[in-house]
């Protein structure tokens, strides 16, 4: 992809995020129900990878999986440091690294959608509270299957992106040079946010294994959703 087709994607994803989780353009960000919502998803999903979250060398990438990527994780941030500065960017970062912040904000704007829309069916059907069944019915209101299985497939093109990303020469070494700099300039967010991508991907030694089984699991658990299983998430027997 040529550097002026990775500006034209990051700019639009970052302008789609921003109106995404801004209150006023997208007045469904000020339900409470939201707030319950992601919270129950996010203690869901560190159910369902508590092996990953166990495994020494797989818990710093689950942890960033399921906190800056696929979980609650509050990425407004890091997202403006991105806008502020992509054209510093463009100058010194390697392309796969800004490929792997284009599919990180991807991934953060469809799941947020999803979440806004779940919300506002919550709040709509009275719902206070989420278990699996209510959960399972929210969903399959929610329907979007296609949109659902790409945002698993997301997870797989962000991960192997981040993996070829690792293997850039010196890459860790100007990351830990820009630390200083990035800070000072008001960018911690960002900073933080591709040391801690950087370290976990770099502790996989290979990450393909990783990220298909994460869609696997995710994959099977959509299917499950929308077929109406009685355990959906495996609690009763592992997927």
């Amino acid at each position: 992809m040529s550097d002026r087709a990775i500006d034209r994607r990051l700019i639009r994803l970052l302008t789609l995020n921003r109106r995404a989780r801004d209150g006023d353009i997208e007045p469904r960000n000020r339900l409470e129900e939201l707030k319950t919502l992601q919270l129950w998803q996010a203690v869901r999903l560190r159910g369902s990878f508590t092996d990953f979250l166990q495994d020494p060398k797989r818990q710093l990438a689950a942890e960033f999986f399921l906190t800056d990527l696929y979980g609650d994780f509050d990425v407004s941030g890091r997202d403006r440091d991105i806008e502020r500065v992509l054209p510093i960017m463009r100058r010194v970062l390697p392309e796969k690294l800004l490929g792997a912040a284009a599919d990180a904000i991807e991934l953060a704007v469809l799941s947020h959608l999803f979440d806004l829309r779940l919300a506002k069916l919550m709040y709509d059907m009275g719902c206070e509270s989420l278990d699996d069944e209510r959960y399972g019915e929210l969903y399959r209101r929610c329907g979007l299957p296609r949109l659902r299985q790409h945002q698993i497939h997301l997870i797989v093109v962000l991960g192997i992106t981040l993996d070829r990303a690792v293997s850039v020469p010196m890459i860790g070494q100007l990351l830990r040079l820009a630390r200083g700099p990035a800070r000072a300039a008001g960018l911690g967010a960002l900073q933080s946010f591709l040391e801690r991508g950087f370290a976990a991907f770099k502790a996989l030694r290979g990450a393909r294994t990783f990220v298909d089984e994460i869609a696997r699991r995710e994959g099977e658990v959509s299917r499950r959703l929308f077929e109406q299983h009685p355990d959906p998430f495996g609690r009763r027997q592992k997927l």
